[in-house]
């Protein structure tokens, strides 16, 4: 990459890098703010839920977005929209406002991730978007695991509230550098229309079955009404869209680039990926601080070994992807992580040895940083310059979808788990368990202990089957003359494009 390109990449890990942490930084707050709001341990998840929700119903009118705004007009509004609802949401004067904010906070963080990759790979040519890929990676692999450590210490150390307002000066920065870095827009650039009955079905059925997976531990199943209709609603909406979208000109999400060799395997393995990897971040924290009743601060600290192979495993895989086979890489990352998982399953109990979990944490993050950027690389290759703003959109929108969804699933078989296992906490569950006395919880540390076994146990099934889907990825190295081909054009971001993120091929009439 040239400097120019190298200097956007880092540019948009800054913004990206915001928007990753803050979905995670909450996660170890949530005991602290039942308590200081004087709420419950279900009102308060939707602090974390709503955020997720918003990004995923956001996500798909990046592509539309970058067509009518341009690229640079739209990445910059998102950013100050973000910052702007941490500002409010630590400010926040009840639970309600809170989970208001947040909902804010994520329509402005959920174009980020797409924007930003669209704009990234239209800086470099196809045989070298594995680079800018291992830049643009940081922030989706590494925040996760930055936001419980440093939400530990601001709650340790300063106030629940800090943990929103660190994003302003940041915030700040990243807009003022923008105006700078990123690719000016276009000034002929014609309108494009919103598919907005596309809008209507995706959203809100993507939200619906989000949510009906999230109550499914609290409702006594699937089989209840208050699970089976809104996870049926969802479906429902979903199907809609995807029979509508292969039907109409220009539809929110072009689900035609799913033909690209490669896309489709792709997708599936970032879905189940995603779900399973991600999903189980919140095992860790529950066990340390409910069934150990060890401090925040250090539930996060032992996820640094994993941040750190993840970072450094990152950096290379990203780069061998345009030189080998992504199915290789890919495979064979996926089942790294699946054998550290494993492990974690065989050996989790009432008293574990933390180093032992950091190490097998570690091990984990190597399989993670050689699976999910490189599985984006090699599916997004074979696009045609005009289908990379739809298919980056689609792919972040998959990732993101799994990760509401795979927190959702092992959330619920947690909550199942330990009303099963712990029976004495009178159907309470995790949540009883935060607040007895430590003499108490000490007592229900191996039924507690068990339950996040095999809530943990679901995170790897998930695994198994992104390794299973991973075989459609790409079995041959990419083209050794594809440095010597004829260079393609480079991407207009800010061009013309449909609501689906692609060039519109059909004769335009001059702008009025």
């Amino acid at each position: 990459m040239d400097a120019s390109a190298r200097r956007l990449g880092w540019y948009l890990t800054l913004g990206g890098l915001l928007a990753v942490i803050d979905t995670t930084v909450t996660v170890v707050a949530l005991p602290k703010l039942v308590d200081d709001l004087d709420t419950n341990l279900t009102t308060i998840g939707w602090v974390t839920s709503g955020y997720a929700l918003a990004l995923v119903a956001v996500m798909p009118t990046a592509a539309w977005a970058i067509g009518r705004f341009g690229a640079r007009r739209t990445y910059l509004t998102a950013l100050l929209l973000f910052t702007l609802g941490s500002v409010l949401a630590g400010a926040a004067w009840d639970v309600g406002s809170l989970i208001a904010f947040r909902v804010l906070q994520g329509l402005g963080g959920g174009l980020l991730n797409p924007v930003g990759m669209a704009v990234a790979l239209a800086a470099v040519p196809p045989h070298r978007r594995g680079r800018m890929m291992s830049l643009l990676g940081l922030p989706v692999l590494v925040g996760p695991l930055i936001g419980p450590v440093l939400g530990g210490l601001l709650l340790d150390h300063a106030s629940w509230r800090w943990i929103f307002w660190i994003n302003l000066p940041v915030g700040l920065l990243a807009v003022l550098l923008g105006r700078s870095v990123l690719p000016a827009a276009d000034p002929r650039r014609p309108p494009v229309r919103l598919d907005v009955v596309g809008l209507l079905l995706l959203c809100p059925g993507l939200a619906l079955a989000v949510f009906g997976l999230s109550v499914t531990g609290d409702r006594g199943g699937v089989v209840t009404a208050s699970v089976l209709l809104p996870l049926t609603l969802g479906a429902a909406l979903v199907a809609a869209f995807a029979w509508r979208a292969g039907r109409v000109r220009q539809p929110l999400l072009r689900l035609a680039v799913l033909r690209a060799p490669g896309m489709a395997g792709g997708a599936a393995t970032v879905a189940f990926f995603a779900a399973g990897y991600f999903g189980s971040f919140l095992i860790i924290p529950a066990y340390v601080q409910v069934v150990r009743g060890d401090s925040a601060t250090l539930a996060g600290v032992i996820g640094i070994p994993q941040a750190l192979t993840t970072g450094l495993m990152l950096q290379v895989a990203t780069r061998l992807v345009d030189r080998v086979s992504a199915r290789r890489v890919v495979g064979l990352g996926i089942a790294t992580a699946l054998a550290g998982t494993i492990a974690r399953v065989l050996v989790l109990d009432a008293d574990t040895s933390y180093p032992l979990l950091a190490a097998l944490g570690a091990v984990i993050g190597l399989g993670m940083g050689a699976t999910l950027m490189p599985t984006m690389t090699a599916a997004s290759r074979s696009l045609p310059p005009d289908d990379l703003p739809s298919g980056s959109t689609l792919l972040t929108t998959v990732s993101h979808t799994s990760v509401a969804v795979g927190t959702a699933l092992i959330a619920a078989a947690l909550s199942w788990m330990a009303g099963r296992f712990a029976s004495g906490l009178g159907g309470g569950g995790i949540a009883a368990a935060t607040r007895l006395d430590p003499l108490t919880r000490a007592g229900f540390a191996p039924e507690l202990a068990q339950a996040t076994r095999l809530a943990l146990a679901v995170s790897a099934v998930l695994l198994a089957l992104a390794w299973l889907t991973s075989r459609r990825l790409p079995a041959a190295p990419p083209s050794a003359e594809a440095g010597a081909a004829p260079a393609e054009p480079e991407v207009a971001v800010n061009e013309p494009v449909s609501t689906a993120g692609g060039a519109d091929r059909r004769p335009r009439p001059p702008s009025r």
